[in-house]
């Protein structure tokens, strides 16, 4: 596996978060991933979030909503959103906007995510944006969180080419 990270504060520094990750799988499968509830349910969330997706109608305009519990807490959250573009393998864009307040977020505060995928071989190389954080903390705790969930994708993308 190959666990390079990087975290970059983009243009708008305390606003956003820029990751690149690499996958050994071929993007057709990493692109599934994102838009096939019960591998996203799988791994959405770092480890101690057991996630499940209880709407995704992946389309240009169609919604998901995804509910997460804390297993060590037992508090539950959701988060939901739009999709604004698909564009199978390439690219995902999406809203990302939590239910009720959670944590650190507000209700009603939305960001942006977009995950670009790119073939290198037979790997997959996925950038992720995720945009207009309202504040630091909040671009700080999800940045920790797509890097623990991208851990469970990888193993989730093993799993179903037989390496795990």
């Amino acid at each position: 596996m190959n666990r390079r990270y990087v975290l970059q504060l983009g243009p708008q520094g305390d606003r956003e978060i820029v990751m690149k990750r690499s996958f050994d799988a071929p993007r057709e499968d990493v692109f599934a991933a994102w838009i096939d509830p019960e591998q996203m349910s799988r791994w959405m969330g770092p480890r101690n979030i057991a996630s499940e997706v209880v709407q995704m109608d992946a389309r240009v305009g169609g919604a998901y909503r995804i509910r997460m519990r804390d297993i060590d807490t037992g508090a539950t959250y959701a988060v939901g959103g739009i999709y604004r573009e698909i564009a199978f393998p390439e690219r995902l864009v999406f809203t990302w906007a939590w239910e009720e307040d959670a944590i650190e977020h507000k209700r009603g505060e939305v960001t942006e995510v977009s995950v670009t995928l790119r073939a290198v071989g037979d790997k997959t190389e996925l950038t992720l944006r995720h945009t207009a954080f309202p504040r630091r903390a909040m671009r700080d705790n999800h940045g920790r969180g797509w890097t623990a969930g991208f851990d469970k994708l990888d193993q989730v993308l093993a799993e179903k080419r037989g390496r795990a």
